[in-house]
């Protein structure tokens, strides 16, 4: 485990704690959402085509389209809100929003400082370089410049092989760099640096021997929300039932990714 991410383990936790204490004097939070009748629901916003800012200012995309779904059905309006992903777990814990819907892998780690809804969709750890780098095999990735968003579970991933890395703050401007040649290679979320780059026209070619475990995205909630969490988790399997989740998929991703 990196230095790094054992500082981010401590800090969570305590967090996590804090956040605990204010959980047992308020009970659940369901009761408290519906009084408002608001969910805050925080994502990075660079994250197309799962969440990005339109040219309108708007924060689009396939996480918000869940996340206003999910609030529609539990009789709340939606309120989304961009945060950096590195401390997108630090803020919901501080109570700065109420849930997070924005491509969160469900991972032990993340677990034990916060309760998951879901996985909404699943995807897989990909990497990428431009067609005439010459890399076509994992092997080669040691000792090239490796891009990764800050704060991922891609990054840990990166560090704990050994990689150089260099982070960025979100998809866009790590894909930027890669095709600039700023980096050598890219670790992302197959699905999302795909829709991506075939979106901005970029040539890519995806490490051909390179397999991975599929990864789960949810929906985080503070711990001791049990009534919160089963609200969503009821709305979200609704979803999936009459047809909505498919559309809204669709629409953003171009298909299926349950």
């Amino acid at each position: 485990m990196t230095v790094r991410r054992t500082i981010l383990k401590s800090m969570l936790a305590a967090a996590g704690f804090a956040a605990l204490g204010l959980t047992a004097a308020n009970a659940d939070e369901l009761a408290d959402l519906k009084e408002e009748g608001v969910i805050r629901i925080a994502m990075s916003g660079a994250y197309p085509p799962f969440n990005f800012v339109n040219d309108q200012n708007e924060v689009v995309g396939f996480d918000p389209a869940i996340g206003k779904e999910i609030a529609k059905r539990m009789g709340l309006e939606a309120e989304i809100v961009t945060t950096a992903w590195d401390g997108i777990i630090g803020g919901l814990l501080a109570n700065k929003y109420d849930a997070i819907v924005g491509s969160m892998s469900i991972t032990e780690e993340r677990d034990e400082v916060v309760d998951f809804v879901g996985p909404y969709y699943t995807t897989k750890r990909a990497i990428f370089t431009k067609p005439d780098s010459g890399i076509t095999s994992i092997d080669q990735v040691e000792g090239v410049q490796v891009g990764v968003t800050l704060g991922e579970t891609h990054e840990d991933w990166a560090r704990d092989r050994g990689y150089k890395v260099r982070t960025y703050k979100g998809l866009p401007e790590l894909l930027l760099e890669l095709e600039n040649g700023r980096v050598d290679v890219i670790v992302n979320d197959s699905i999302a640096a795909i829709l991506a780059m075939k979106e901005n026209g970029y040539e890519y070619t995806m490490i051909d021997d390179f397999e991975t475990e599929v990864i789960g995205a949810g929906i985080a909630i503070r711990e001791g929300n049990p009534e919160l969490g089963a609200a969503m988790q009821e709305a979200l399997d609704s979803m999936m039932e009459d047809g909505t989740y498919l559309e809204i998929a669709n629409e953003w991703v171009g298909g299926d990714i349950r």
